[in-house]
């Protein structure tokens, strides 16, 4: 067993030598003593083949060895190159944190390990987290640097098919089928695509609109990223050095162009999805797509990636009378620029991101702007405090950081995310003391947990104030609480208390149906019935069908910021590859 030691390097080696020979013993009795009684332990493919997270040492313990017997993990060692072993502060607890690397009969993986004193044992570092995350499959690593085409295929054979004659062709789909089609075009389809791309798996893109980021393009004229450049590279290819701190949406969009061509992906736009059906004797797709000449095109893919987001189809709730309303109604997924509505009057319904940057952006336009708050809803200033949570990306390498946010079980993340929400309220005490003051309705996330698990959970709720909400507090944006709403007539809203708000315009900025809806329009409700809830957490204490196998085979979801998508897109494109090289069974 470990002794306490000062000295991380030594204590995180002596763990791995012991966790090894433990690993090759047929009874527990050293495995045993290896973990602290409160440990935890994530497996995102390595082992299991799952994306999983088990607390508890002795839930550790009846898992692990039948997985160790079969996957056969060994060579653990601290990794070179990465993050020396150091002490940190992870969730309120101090420990060792050290990065390690290990094989499988498959593949090759990366890890973590922390390590904190058990007083129940004099002391001794035991494991309190571990982390084993799959990184690539023996045979089939990722065409990168020394495995890099050589491009003999066109290089050197002057009478045949040069570089574009074979990119034409390989997008055009003339004479095959895709191995995997992804629908949806923005951070998560281009990041799976890229990740497949490279692990030689022929992917095709499409997307309804004309043009390549136009789903980032024809948002509304303000908006940018609301998180920093350094969080949001995508897989392979980072931003420039010189970009700005938070990234206009058209310099994303534009650069979405740039990277589906740098990366050679295969993309069709204006092409809609119109839905498909699934041959389980075959394990194929049956699908059909609209394509831009107005034909249709039938196409049997294995794996379909519904890369769609988190936005999908507008919500658009019932409102009394808004029908009869005379002005202009739109979803803010429609809206674009308030230069139009200069001079006019404006009700925004809805306090997420959208709804305060479409009234902060209508009154800078100078129309009259009243905003209609639905419900509670979590206030956070842009600097320093929504930034708080991305802390570690602001030091070490990207590929350090990922890890490290991938190791960090639920129960944890959620007990960080509650630490780093009550500095961020503290920070932004005089903001939210004024909006509390003009009637603004406040929340802080399910148990405080702040802003990152009300998107995790539910995909909204929650506004980076970049101004909106100084202005409320001034009284220079109006606000009303929806409750109050009576009924909207021809001239716009009339409240309980006979109250009448005039308006031009109504903007609904009220979020998106949830993604099963999709499913079900796409797929059909038998399909919908077998992936079951998306997005958040269930039992298994994982995103529900997210980066992984869902009910139905062949179907696969990802979703998320970009960060997320980066991360995510790694683990369910090691899933198709293994499913496509025999690894994996093809069902779910």
């Amino acid at each position: 067993m470990l002794d306490r030691t000062d000295d991380s390097s030594v204590a995180a080696d002596n763990w791995l030598a012991q966790f090894e020979e433990a690993l090759g013993k047929p009874d527990g009795a050293l495995l045993y003593q290896l973990f602290h009684p409160d440990s935890y332990w994530r497996d995102v493919l390595a082992l299991s083949w799952n994306i999983q997270t088990l607390n508890g040492r002795d839930a550790i313990l009846k898992a692990l060895p039948p997985l160790a017997r079969s996957a056969k993990p060994g060579g653990f060692a601290i990794a070179p190159g990465r993050a020396a072993p150091r002490k940190v502060m992870r969730a309120g607890t101090s420990a060792i944190e050290a990065i390690f690397k290990f094989e499988t009969k498959v593949g090759r993986g990366s890890g973590i390990i922390r390590l904190i004193p058990d007083v129940d044992d004099g002391n001794r570092l035991k494991a309190w987290t571990l982390l084993t995350e799959l990184g690539e499959l023996k045979g089939f690593e990722e065409q990168l640097g020394v495995n890099r085409p050589r491009g003999n295929a066109y290089s050197r054979d002057f009478r045949g098919p040069n570089w574009l004659d074979l990119r034409n062709a390989s997008a055009s789909y003339a004479d095959r089928d895709p191995t995997v089609l992804v629908i949806g075009g923005g951070q998560s389809g281009l990041s799976i695509a890229a990740r497949l791309k490279q692990l030689n798996v022929d992917t095709l893109i499409v997307d309804r609109e004309k043009r390549i980021g136009d789903n980032w393009r024809k948002r509304y004229h303000a908006l940018t990223l609301h998180n920093q450049v350094q969080v949001n590279h995508l897989p392979y290819l980072h931003f420039p050095p010189n970009w700005p701190t938070y990234i206009p949406k058209d310099k994303l969009a534009n650069w979405f162009e740039a990277y589906v061509e740098a990366m050679e992906l295969n993309f069709w736009t204006e092409t809609e999805f119109e839905g498909g059906s699934y041959d389980e004797k075959e394990g194929r797709w049956t699908v059909t797509l609209r394509c831009a000449d107005g034909g249709t095109r039938t196409m049997h893919p294995r794996h379909v990636v519904l890369a769609t987001g988190v936005s999908g189809i507008p919500s658009v709730p019932e409102i009394a009378g808004l029908k009869d309303f005379a002005g202009k109604v739109m979803h803010s997924s429609r809206y674009d620029d308030g230069e139009n509505w200069k001079g006019k009057r404006a009700i925004v319904i809805g306090t997420g991101n959208s709804g305060h940057d479409i009234a902060q952006d209508l009154y800078s336009s100078g129309a009259h702007v009243t905003l209609f708050q639905r419900s509670s809803t979590l206030v956070v200033s842009i600097e320093p405090s929504a930034q708080l949570v991305y802390a570690p990306y602001n030091e070490g390498t990207l590929e350090d950081n990922d890890l490290i946010t991938v190791s960090m079980p639920l129960k944890l993340a959620r007990k960080s995310h509650a630490l780093t929400a009550e500095k961020s309220k503290a920070l932004d005490k005089e903001l939210l003391d004024g909006l509390e003051r003009v009637g603004f309705k406040l929340d802080f996330g399910e148990d405080n947990t702040g802003w990152q698990f009300k998107y995790l959970t539910r995909g909204g709720g929650y506004y980076f104030n970049v101004g909106c909400s100084d202005l409320i507090v001034k009284g220079d944006i109006a606000l009303r609480q929806f409750a109050d709403l009576d009924t909207f007539t021809a001239s716009g809203a009339k409240m309980k208390d006979g109250e009448a708000i005039a308006a031009d315009l109504v903007v609904l900025a009220t979020g998106y149906k949830r993604q099963e809806e999709l499913v079900r329009k796409l797929f059909g409700e038998t399909v919908e019935k077998r992936v079951g809830t998306i997005w958040g957490f269930g039992e298994e204490q994982e995103l529900r069908n997210m980066y992984t196998r869902t009910g139905q085979p062949g179907l696969w979801l990802i979703a998320g910021g970009l960060a997320q998508c980066r991360i995510g897109s790694k683990h369910l494109a090691l899933q198709i590859k293994a499913i496509e090289e025999g690894l994996l069974p093809r069902g779910a």
